[in-house]
């Protein structure tokens, strides 16, 4: 179902959508003019988004267990799961890259399959938003980590410091 255009086609739709309703949300944006999520992402404007190469995967994830609570999101057939906490520490074993926790988020993880990854700095709902979002080759979002909140609802200064440092290494 989805439309085939090329980059610069995409890019003018995404940003048309951006002017609209900067608040819209990625994966709604991507249903509107029928693309795939990554392909809205990655031709997002720049001051929004920095794309990385997915062989980056297992260093970035690596250094968020260091963040403290984020929220990590998966989404599977329209089922959004929300999963706040410390983003556990992981180890590669057997082609998977282990979560290794007790409680919260467990898993194992193709790092092989990441094939691009966008740190985006997107308003949502109102309030300013920053996510690292993990694509595969299909154009379809594996999972988000986002910046954590205090109980206030305000981004976690150290967090969006750490966000940005990491977004200037591996860019």
């Amino acid at each position: 179902m989805y439309t085939t255009c090329t980059r610069e086609e995409a890019k003018q739709k995404v940003a048309a959508l951006i002017e609209e309703n900067a608040g819209m949300s990625i994966p709604d944006m991507a249903e509107n003019i029928g693309l795939k999520e990554a392909e809205v992402t990655l031709v997002m404007p720049s001051e929004m988004v920095t794309a990385v190469e997915g062989k980056h995967a297992e260093a970035i994830l690596t250094q968020l267990p260091e963040w403290g609570k984020v929220t990590t999101i998966i989404v599977s057939f329209g089922s959004i799961f929300e999963i706040k906490g410390t983003f556990p520490k992981g180890k590669t074993n057997h082609g998977y890259y282990n979560l290794l926790s007790r409680e919260g988020l467990n898993g194992h993880l193709r790092l092989d399959l990441i094939t691009d990854i966008a740190f985006v700095s997107k308003p949502f709902h109102g309030m300013e938003t920053h996510q690292i979002t993990f694509f595969n080759a299909q154009g379809e979002c594996v999972f988000k980590v986002y910046l954590g909140r205090d109980k206030a609802r305000n981004l976690i200064p150290e967090q969006v410091e750490k966000f940005h440092a990491m977004k200037k290494e591996f860019a």
